[in-house]
């Protein structure tokens, strides 16, 4: 590994320790940089197999087959990503109609990327019991990451961010849970 590696490394664990300590500088800052698209997106992506993790455990649970862990893998991470564009586009959508300045679509995918940071924590979704109340901790900290995100971008107050943000949260939620629901019941019907 050379010193440039070793950077990088260090660069994003330090943005992701600033993204899950919602300091607002990071999201103020997160559009300046180049390099911050692709360490927000890196974040979904972790965040998204980090949530697949969690899931693979209960469908282990349930015998199920290798080709079914697999996809399963695939589609919560696919599943996660969407989420983050359509969250993303509703945000900037509505952020066009409040704001008098259009936004940039771009210079809301590094905040929101970053704001993804909790849900790398997702895999301890799989201690038994306590899964779903961790799911709804870290879900509810990426929507309070997300609004300091969208508060810093679009230069608004908090509340008219958390307005923004809560239209297209409880529709992303439910749709996560419908998948993970959906997993379940294909590996039943295939057992």
């Amino acid at each position: 590994m050379n010193a440039t590696q070793n950077n990088s490394q260090w660069q994003f664990l330090y943005t992701l320790k600033n993204a899950l300590l919602l300091n607002a500088e990071l999201y103020d800052n997160a559009c300046n940089t180049p390099l911050n698209n692709q360490l927000a997106l890196t974040t979904v992506i972790l965040a998204g197999v980090s949530h697949a993790l969690g899931n693979i455990f209960i469908l282990l649970i349930n015998r199920a087959a290798i080709y079914l862990l697999l996809l399963a893998l695939l589609i919560d991470v696919v599943s996660i990503i969407i989420g983050y564009y359509v969250w993303t586009l509703t945000i900037w959508k509505v952020g066009q109609w409040i704001k008098s300045k259009d936004p940039k679509f771009n210079n809301l995918l590094s905040p929101i990327g970053f704001a993804y940071a909790p849900q790398v924590l997702n895999f301890l979704t799989l201690i038994p019991l306590l899964g779903r109340p961790i799911e709804l901790v870290l879900a509810l900290w990426s929507l309070l990451a997300v609004i300091v995100a969208v508060t810093q971008a679009l230069d608004i107050t908090t509340r008219k961010a958390g307005f923004i943000c809560l239209i297209a949260w409880p529709l992303i939620q439910v749709a996560v849970g419908f998948i993970q629901v959906l997993e379940q019941k294909v590996v039943q019907f295939t057992s």
